[in-house]
């Protein structure tokens, strides 16, 4: 029987990782603030 979580690391990034981030607004926004760190 296969587990439910089957790690993926380039899915993963794809969805989470810094790119898919800087595609959205949200980074754009964070930077604007002004923060110190970007993304995790």
């Amino acid at each position: 029987m296969k587990r439910t979580y089957q790690p993926n690391k380039r899915k993963k990034q794809k969805k989470h990782g810094f790119f898919a981030r800087a595609k959205s607004k949200v980074l754009a926004s964070r930077r604007r603030k002004g923060r110190k760190r970007l993304s995790k």
